[in-house]
């Protein structure tokens, strides 16, 4: 799942609505969002049915052109102020709605007309933002971490098995035991001398492990916008930074939606031009020079790199008949399944089904009709058939 996060007024509620066509309220004023929106978004890629020369009929996901949807959750939570950790604003409530997050999309405004607090104002530095969502998190961890430390640190002392420890500790915020060894690989290996310091500095290494973000530098539409654009990115070097504009994306959807534009790549086309007025053809005009400048809305730019880049995805096609590339009931390419990179052909099996896993024989690349084994490292666009001994 991804999480959409940053101040109030900053247009989250405008990108969650382009993501995912669901109507949350859209409002010039903080605290818009009470409760966090959760929706279904799709990110998108090449489907392997225009490679294959064959017709697909998805049953997860939806092929558009060649290009395969795949359903996504997103939550968006209500805008954070400084000061969250402490129960400012609707306070932990709001970080707390982020813990089943996978990773962030960073929403800020590049137009710098809103202030730390989500108020409309002038000039204001969008890369202060960044560092004040950063460090939101940061804190909200660290306190997590750190609720009676001495007790923890001294049992995980004993038992010597600190990752355990943390674990434990941090259970609920969706960090594994991995992420936690690669956190604490530089640390005294006994945990009753780290320092706050240490602890603080462990904090900010588990966000940046195993909740990584992407910033969407959202309003980018405005005038102002491209100096604050390139200042985050020269800032902010470590991080995606994606220009984007919420609002012309949602008005391209419902364009589409009403049968006026037909989109294509980073492009559209009007297709009922009774339907456009003078004032709709000087926006539509304004949109296309945007398009033209940023090669998109970055709407689109920000979930697929999400996955694809931050959760390190690939996209795999599970079929039953390895000839026709389909199911049982004769639906070619039925499944697009998102799996981590390096996962295997009996990691897939189990994503299918328990049985599948466990009663797993062998596998069949479809494309090259080869047969391959439990331990075959699955490539992006695979299609694969697994045999089993389950019934």
């Amino acid at each position: 799942m991804i999480g959409l996060v940053g101040k109030p007024n900053v247009g989250k509620s405008t990108m969650f609505n382009a993501l995912t066509e669901k109507p949350a309220e859209i409002g010039n004023y903080p605290f818009t969002t009470i409760q966090p929106n959760k929706g279904i978004a799709y990110i998108t890629s090449p489907c392997p049915c225009k490679e294959l020369g064959v017709k697909c009929n998805p049953r997860n996901s939806k092929c558009i052109d060649g290009i395969r949807h795949i359903p996504v959750e997103v939550i968006d939570v209500a805008g954070l102020v400084p000061g969250a950790h402490e129960g400012r604003g609707m306070g932990n409530k709001f970080l707390d709605d982020l813990r089943q997050a996978d990773a962030f999309i960073l929403v800020v405004d590049a137009s710098g007309k809103t202030d730390a607090e989500g108020n409309p104002t002038e000039n204001y530095d969008p890369v202060e933002d960044v560092k004040f969502l950063l460090n939101e998190i940061d804190m909200w961890i660290y306190s997590i971490l750190t609720k009676n430390w001495d007790k923890l640190a001294r049992r995980a002392q004993q038992e010597k098995n600190i990752v355990k420890a943390l674990k434990d500790q941090l259970s609920g915020l969706n960090i594994d035991e991995d992420d936690i060894k690669m956190a604490i690989r530089d640390m005294d290996e006994s945990p009753i001398k780290w320092t706050e310091e240490d602890l603080l500095n462990l904090a900010k290494k588990l966000r940046k492990i195993s909740k990584p973000m992407i910033i969407a530098a959202n309003k980018a539409d405005h005038p102002d916008a491209e100096k604050n654009i390139e200042r985050l990115k020269k800032e902010f070097k470590d991080y995606i930074v994606i220009p984007t504009s919420a609002e012309i994306e949602l008005a391209l959807k419902r364009a589409e939606k009403a049968g006026i534009i037909k989109r294509k790549e980073n492009d559209f086309e009007i297709i009922d031009e009774s339907k456009v007025n003078e004032q709709m053809r000087r926006a539509f005009d304004y949109i296309k020079d945007f398009l033209k400048k940023y090669g998109g809305t970055g709407v689109q730019e920000c979930i697929n790199k999400a996955y694809f880049d931050l959760l390190d995805m690939i996209v795999v096609y599970p079929v039953e008949d390895e000839n026709k590339f389909s199911d049982k009931q004769g639906n070619v390419l039925p499944d697009a399944f998102l799996v981590k990179k390096g996962s295997t052909a009996r990691d897939l099996a189990y994503k299918v089904h328990t049985e599948l896993g466990e009663k797993f024989i062998y596998a069949i690349d479809a494309k090259k009709k080869i047969r391959v084994g439990a331990d075959y490292e699955l490539k992006h666009n695979d299609i694969i058939k697994i045999v089993s001994a389950a019934k």
